[in-house]
């Protein structure tokens, strides 16, 4: 072959079925939109509406790896110390005092800690922001179901966006941060610094599954607005517009009652 670049595909190893149909997703989504601070009163009107929802399977990577890191930082102990200072009595008068301060003693520390890593979840998708994606799990993985492609029939499945190398550079973000947190429990002390990680990723294996999700979309003041059911747990996330209206009444409303509170205060 002359002319052009291949790639090889990696086919789902997995996927979980759908659990909720699309009347169910619809329930969800309106109680989701009846639920929403500061949403405009048409969107009662919306929910009422037949809003079109598209099954879909989505792609996800998940990763496993035994993590080492070796960390360098500082432990923070507090104590307590007594200070003098002087200031002046309703006389004008010159007087010491003491208070006890609470202050911090550093050491440098250094250590080696070990996190393994079971099917850290990562979108493949980029139809839908990460955030909303993200606000779906968890996910039940343990339900995993080998891959069949009965399993798509009356379905959408999208092909994956994100590859597995720029994947795992998600993951490894995501690791980090509970590695992170481990070396601060490891450190321990009151207060914990890290200066350095340096962390190895071995036993490294991946599936790339499919997950079910419904997504709708409405229009709303000539926007569109897109949001997305977990199709395992009913969990809905999405865009939504703000009623400018409701919120400054809100504020308004805020004012209000500071300023109450503040003329009680000052009648008595």
């Amino acid at each position: 072959m002359t002319g052009g670049t291949t790639r090889r595909v990696i086919k789902p190893e997995s996927l979980l079925p759908f659990r909720l149909d699309d009347r169910a997703a619809r329930r969800e989504y309106k109680t989701w939109l009846s639920k929403l601070w500061f949403a405009p009163s048409a969107l009662t009107k919306r929910a009422r509406d037949d809003h079109r929802f598209d099954g879909v399977y989505l792609p996800y990577w998940t990763y496993d790896a035994d993590t080492k890191s070796q960390y360098r930082g500082q432990r923070g102990t507090n104590y307590t110390t007594t200070e003098t200072y002087t200031t002046r009595d309703a006389d004008g008068n010159m007087q010491t005092r003491t208070r006890h301060v609470t202050k911090i003693r550093w050491v440098s520390v250094s250590g080696f800690v070990r996190v393994p890593f079971d099917d850290v979840l990562v979108t493949g998708s980029k139809s839908l922001p990460r955030k909303y994606l993200e606000k779906l799990e968890p996910w039940d993985l343990v339900e995993l179901k080998p891959f069949e492609e009965s399993y798509l029939s009356g379905f959408k499945a999208e092909t994956y966006q994100i590859g597995l190398a720029d994947g795992f550079d998600r993951a490894k973000d995501i690791m980090a941060t509970r590695i992170r947190a481990v070396i601060s429990a490891d450190i321990g002390g009151d207060h914990q610094r890290i200066s350095s990680v340096r962390t190895r990723h071995d036993d490294l294996t991946f599936k790339h599954v499919l997950l079910p999700v419904w997504i709708s979309a409405f229009r709303y003041a000539d926007k569109t607005y897109r949001m997305v059911v977990n199709a395992r747990t009913g969990e809905v996330q999405g865009e939504r517009p703000y009623s400018a209206l409701k919120i400054f009444f809100f504020v308004l409303l805020i004012i209000g009652i500071i300023a109450a509170v503040v003329l009680v205060a000052q009648a008595k």
